[in-house]
């Protein structure tokens, strides 16, 4: 089957499956039940933790090889799963870059690179990261993603790439997200992705956070919903989350559409 063809027939899959509400349906109760069960703690990337659903992850990879960014900023580190699975495609596309221009690629001096941001990376994530083979790639600053000192940083950091992409995984509160977004997502390319994970906490009942400052009401997905009015740059990507149906973050996708 020509290319054209197959990428057409998927299109017209994912708008049908969009429209589907049994689909829909059992997506949303597989998201909670797999909740319940810690589902997305199980997995990992290259051998460190991924807190994440492999849905999203698939999601992310075609973000980033459709994108081709030099530079993904992440908020939230913990593990360091994120950090190595965007490292891991950006290496790719660096890889990419030298078999068409026929370069020699050093790995240890990569063209593209990963900002990680937390307010506490603990010692032993630390040190597994910087052990990691594609730490090279990586860059990490410890402090809140939305307190002065470290958005300066991360804005200066910045100033040496051209295409940039963000994810949003750090404290889920309304108030915290939306000031990461103030903060960064004027950092992110037309034509490339803001990802505000967790917006889900706004789909599931109260109690499912005993012993969280977030939940329904107040939550990264109100706080899209909040930034969105003033921000008509950006556009919900529905697309994505028809296709991959079951997703932590429902009006998450934001693609920057224009400057």
């Amino acid at each position: 089957m020509p290319i054209n063809q197959f990428k057409s027939e998927v299109k017209n899959r994912v708008i049908a499956n969009g429209k589907n509400n049994e689909l829909k349906k059992s997506a949303a109760n597989f998201l909670k039940e797999s909740s319940d069960a810690m589902y997305s703690y199980n997995f990992s990337w290259m051998g460190r933790p991924i807190i994440q659903y492999p849905q999203d992850m698939v999601a992310v990879q075609e973000l980033i090889w459709q994108v081709k960014p030099d530079l993904i900023i992440e908020a939230g580190i913990a593990h360091g799963g994120s950090l190595i699975l965007s490292a891991s495609f950006l290496a790719l596309l660096d890889y990419e870059d030298a078999v068409r221009n026929g370069e020699v690629l050093d790995p240890l001096k990569p063209r593209r690179k990963v900002l990680g941001v937390d307010i506490d990376i603990r010692e032993h994530n630390k040190k597994a990261i910087q052990e990691h083979m594609l730490y090279s790639r990586i860059d990490m600053i410890e402090g809140s993603s939305i307190e002065e000192g470290t958005i300066h940083q991360v804005v200066e950091y910045a100033k040496e790439f051209d295409k940039i992409m963000l994810f949003l995984d750090s404290n889920h509160t309304h108030e915290h997200v939306l000031g990461e977004l103030n903060a960064y997502a004027g950092l992110v390319s037309k034509g490339s992705y803001c990802v505000v994970f967790d917006t889900a906490v706004e789909d599931f009942p109260a109690e499912a956070f005993p012993h969280r400052n977030w939940g329904p009401g107040n939550n990264p997905k109100t706080a899209v919903w909040e930034y969105l009015k003033a921000h008509p740059e950006y556009m919900i990507d529905k697309e994505i989350e028809n296709k991959i149906q079951i997703t932590v973050a429902p009006d998450g996708y934001l693609k920057k559409v224009s400057e």
